[in-house]
């Protein structure tokens, strides 16, 4: 059924439809309906590009414990900084990259840096990891294969698992995603950290997408959620542990990341790479916890 659900959102002919959709961000027939739950909670100060809770909108997906959607609680400027970070900081070494073992790149080249001047380049790089690095042969973290992980997002994860009560939370990976209109994640599930009681976190921002999430096995079907920029999706408790998968990106007709930008001719000509590399592609932060509770290393 999962994979049914795959091939059906990722076709191009015959295309779609997507009736079925949860659209989140438009929640009153979904909460008339049951499908989800407006959830309240502590009011606390605005940090980390994000607005004050007292105007976060966060809402609970009934049939899949666990999961928790925040509809964007990012100022645009908020977006704006954690795009430009993926782009230009969280793209260089140590940090590890898809194409570190080709030879796009010289060994002393940055990848912003001569993407910019390249589109092959700039369209090559779509996944960065640091942190415990993820390896994707072996599925297993090592304690020889990680660098440091930086501490403006470890505190801005850890700031909003606060929020829900996951005061223990810690970063210790992260895998970011770098997503074109023709790209998919296949479904799979995360399962090789050795807590699998903490919640994984997932940051999006750029255009949007169809994010599926089924049961523990691919014979439950999925549902059908829209992605949209700002978004932060929270899987804990059952939800975990459950198959997931990204079959389609949309291309956005609201590019809520440029609200309330003031475009002076200094600041357009520093945000211009990074709006429009936005313009075909999606970035996501997929942020979880290694280590037990009191456990220094693997």
């Amino acid at each position: 059924m999962f994979r049914e659900s795959f091939k059906y959102y990722k076709s191009k002919d015959p295309l779609p439809t997507f009736e079925d959709v949860l659209n989140i961000h438009k929640p009153k027939l979904l909460l008339n309906n049951g499908i989800i739950t407006k959830l309240d909670i502590n009011k606390s100060s605005p940090q980390y590009g994000l607005r004050s809770t007292e105007d976060w909108e966060v809402y609970v997906i009934n049939s899949r414990n666990g999961l928790i959607f925040i509809k964007n609680p990012f100022t645009p400027h908020g977006q704006r900084y954690w795009i430009t970070r993926c782009l230009k900081d969280y793209s260089k070494k140590p940090h590890k990259l898809n194409i570190d073992n080709t030879n796009i790149l010289k060994s002393d080249e940055n990848w912003w840096e001569e993407g910019r001047k390249n589109k092959k380049i700039i369209d090559s790089l779509r996944w960065s990891t640091f942190g415990y690095h993820h390896d994707w042969d072996t599925k297993i973290y090592s304690e020889e294969n990680k660098c440091p992980f930086p501490e403006d997002i470890k505190n801005m994860t850890k700031y909003v698992a606060e929020q829900f009560g996951f005061d223990d939370f810690t970063a210790e990976a992260a895998i970011i995603n770098y997503y074109h209109l023709d790209s998919t994640l296949s479904g799979h599930t995360d399962h090789s950290e050795q807590n699998l009681e903490a919640p994984l976190f997932s940051f999006s921002f750029g255009q949007s997408a169809i994010f599926l999430i089924g049961g523990e096995t691919i014979d439950e079907k999925p549902l059908a959620m829209y992605i949209h920029s700002g978004d932060i999706l929270i899987m804990s408790k059952e939800s975990r542990l459950c198959y997931h998968a990204v079959p389609r990106i949309i291309k956005t007709n609201y590019e809520v990341w440029n609200d309330e930008y003031q475009m002076e001719n200094s600041d357009f000509k520093h945000w211009e790479p990074f709006n429009n590399y936005l313009n075909y592609s999606r970035i996501n932060i997929n942020v979880r916890q290694v280590l037990n509770k009191g456990q220094l290393k693997l």
